[in-house]
């Protein structure tokens, strides 16, 4: 088994790589598409920390904030 500070360090490296290549990506699209990604993002993130790490938790925050997100300064 590996050391704890050595998983976090790989961990942490690896979600900054993410978060860089997502901002990358996002350079083309609408405010409504960020709104969306970002939302999906956090609802992941909130999901998988409210639900200890599962799969249907995190896929559902990412749902969740996806559709938040949408729907966040929509023109009406």
């Amino acid at each position: 088994m590996k050391n704890p500070k050595t998983m976090s360090r790989i961990t942490g490296t690896a979600a900054l790589a993410v978060t860089a290549l997502c901002l990358a990506a996002c350079a083309g699209m609408t405010q409504q598409e960020k709104n969306t990604a970002i939302g999906a993002g956090v609802g992941a993130i909130g999901g998988s920390i409210l639900t200890g790490g599962s799969t249907a938790g995190t896929l559902g925050g990412a749902a969740v904030g996806g559709v938040i997100g949408h729907e966040v300064d929509k023109k009406k």
